[in-house]
C-alpha cells in the first residue's frame, strides 16, 4: 500500500499504463476486462479513472470489446496504431 498521495498517484499511473497495454494487446471483452481490472478498493480505481479520462471505449455489454480511444493510444505513444 502506498504511504503518501504522491506514491499512490505514481502507483495508479503505473497500473493505468499496464491496463492500457493489456487492452491494446487484446482483444478483450468488457466482461473479461471487468474480471481482471474492476476493483472495489476506493484507492485503486484504475478502470473507472480510465473511463472518466476518456482513455477507453466500451459498449457496456459483457460481449462487447474494450478498445483504447485516441487519448489512450496517445498515452501509450501509439498514436492510433
Amino acid at each position: 500500500m502506498a504511504d503518501s498521495d504522491e506514491a499512490l498517484a505514481r502507483q495508479n499511473a503505473a497500473l493505468t499504463r499496464q491496463m492500457l497495454e493489456w487492452i491494446a494487446a487484446g482483444p478483450h471483452t468488457y466482461a473479461e476486462t471487468m474480471d481482471v481490472w474492476h476493483s472495489t478498493c476506493p484507492r485503486h480505481t484504475i478502470w473507472e479513472d480510465a473511463v472518466i479520462a476518456g482513455l477507453v471505449n466500451h459498449q457496456g455489454r459483457s460481449d462487447s470489446f474494450v478498445r483504447l480511444t485516441p487519448a489512450g493510444e496517445a498515452l501509450l505513444g501509439n498514436g492510433g496504431r
